[in-house]
């Protein structure tokens, strides 16, 4: 009867000692973000990178532009994206991949007119690729430099400004208008903050 005691309360310590380092193997991180290149000038970008397996993450973040005119050119975009990345270490330390997903709208000028009254009001759809770099800068916190960018499917109506405070659809009254380009649409230096 002894040693079926002793045999049973030495099995459950050990089964609980491995349950133990089974839950600290198994909790997961999580940073919060924020783009530290873009909140200079007044634009916000900031996501959330959780830990799915020891070298892969999920990142969910967005960008936004409140200008209505940003040197002189319309500048209004509210994007938003999801990512999976692969770390080739461990997960948020050094190189990864990633591949996202993601949708905007938009009130802008497209490069192609500026320096005129013209500009795009629509929606994007984005898909492609991440390569980044990210590194610890002190307990905590992570420096996360990337660069992202892919096929971006763009549907909008043209418009052109007419004085004193209007405008005018450029383009006809019809369908919306498509733009199809390979573009960067991600980047910068994320300065990140470990919550778990």
């Amino acid at each position: 009867m002894l040693k079926i005691k002793f045999l049973t309360g030495f099995l459950t310590l050990f089964l609980l000692g491995n349950l133990n380092a089974q839950e600290q193997e198994n909790e997961k991180s999580l940073y919060v973000k924020g783009n530290a290149l873009f909140l200079p000038v007044g634009m916000l970008n900031v996501g959330l990178e959780y830990q799915l397996s020891k070298k892969y993450t999920l990142q969910g973040d967005v960008f936004v532009s409140p200008w209505k005119s940003f040197a002189g050119r319309h500048a209004q975009i509210y994007m938003g994206h999801l990512e999976g990345r692969y770390y080739f270490q461990e997960a948020f330390k050094h190189w990864y991949l990633g591949v996202n997903g993601g949708f905007g709208v938009f009130d802008l000028t497209k490069w192609n007119y500026s320096g005129t009254e013209k500009f795009q009001r629509g929606f994007s759809l984005m898909l492609g690729a991440t390569v980044g770099y990210q590194f610890q800068w002190k307990e905590r916190w992570n420096i996360d430099v990337y660069l992202g960018g892919g096929t971006s499917q763009g549907f909008y109506h043209g418009y052109e400004n007419v004085p004193p405070d209007s405008f005018v659809r450029y383009d006809g009254e019809q369908k919306w208008n498509k733009s199809g380009e390979l573009i960067p649409y991600r980047g910068g230096i994320m300065i990140s903050y470990k919550l778990k």
